[in-house]
């Protein structure tokens, strides 16, 4: 079985390109904190295809906390150097905003991070 469920904070905003073939595809790193080491975290590679890099699109900014579930994909290239790399990313299949509104809102500081746009109440397209 090849399943893998994060809950992390955004790097940066979601990469959106869209392939030769038309597909919709949404890039971005999740900081995922280690378990019972403080101040530790591992930054995974997460890719959402068609629906899912659509809402990635309209809804996740930088320093949101949301969860995904997903599965591991390995591949490999050979860069502009003629050295081959190897990846590996979470393919996303489901993607949710793990705080509310309220609770990401900042004290009377700004603490660096974006947080849920207004009006996303209405149906939200997951995959």
């Amino acid at each position: 079985m090849n399943k893998v469920e994060l809950i992390g904070r955004l790097t940066r905003d979601p990469d959106i390109r869209v392939a030769q073939n038309g597909t919709q595809i949404a890039r971005y790193t999740l900081a995922v904190d280690r378990r019972g080491k403080k101040g530790e975290a591992d930054f995974i590679s997460c890719i959402a295809f068609q629906k899912g890099a659509e809402f990635a699109d309209k809804y996740l900014r930088k320093g949101m906390k949301i969860a995904i579930v997903g599965h591991i994909q390995t591949g490999s290239y050979t860069n502009k150097d003629g050295v081959k790399v190897y990846t590996t990313d979470v393919v996303t299949d489901d993607q949710e905003f793990v705080e509310k509104k309220e609770d990401s809102a900042p004290a009377k500081q700004d603490d660096g991070f974006m947080h849920l746009p207004d009006g996303i109440d209405e149906e939200l397209p997951f995959t």
